[in-house]
């Protein structure tokens, strides 16, 4: 399985007509594209920082994709109203559990098959046990050398209790990997329609 990840830095005030713009079209563009397996949006209200991932069932469908989505990119920069991102991911875990609300992702560079290692065997463990936990996934970029871990939560309440310990299993994740984290950020989940097997 494989992901694009289209990130949004756009205006604080927008981002309600951002989620709209990829309910009411860019979900039912993607489902009439064969290969696609789904979408997601992160945002964060007050930053206005936004993050849409589409999932695929091959890089060669996902790559086949880019030039048909590319003006529809270009429209949701222009109705968030900032600049926009995109990267290409291979799927490394999956882990699903229950929906949730909230959102932590974290950017963790070093050596993804290592990093992918401590997350099935001693990261994710120690997640489904902790309160509010709902599921989690890792995406991968080999040539940079960068992984993308989310996890969910039930609430944002729940995320913002698990703060500490996830401070320390992802400090654990980046020494497991020889690694560093490069950024960690927090977001509700605006919108989840995903077909993604489990992973892990």
């Amino acid at each position: 399985m494989y992901a694009r990840s289209t990130t949004f830095h756009g205006r604080p005030g927008n981002v309600d007509a951002g989620i709209t713009f990829i309910k009411d079209e860019v979900w039912p563009m993607l489902d009439m594209i064969e290969g696609c397996r789904g979408l997601s949006m992160l945002v964060d209200h007050e930053s206005g920082h936004c993050i849409a991932t589409s999932s695929w069932e091959t890089e060669e469908a996902m790559r086949a994709s880019d030039a048909q989505l590319r003006p529809i990119r270009d429209r949701g920069r222009d109705i968030l109203g900032g600049t926009m991102e995109v990267d290409e991911w291979e799927v490394a875990m999956m882990h699903r559990g229950h929906h949730g609300e909230a959102c932590r992702v974290s950017w963790v560079q070093g050596d993804v098959d290592a990093l992918a290692d401590s997350m099935r065997m001693a990261i994710l463990p120690d997640l489904e046990e902790t309160a509010g936990f709902c599921s989690a996934s890792l995406l991968v970029d080999r040539s940079a050398g960068l992984g993308c871990a989310t996890t969910v939560w039930q609430t944002r309440a729940a995320m913002q209790a698990s703060r500490m310990s996830a401070d320390e299993l992802r400090r654990r994740a980046a020494s497991d990997s020889g690694g560093e984290i490069v950024d960690v950020h927090e977001f509700d989940l605006a919108y989840a329609h995903l077909h993604v097997p489990e992973m892990a």
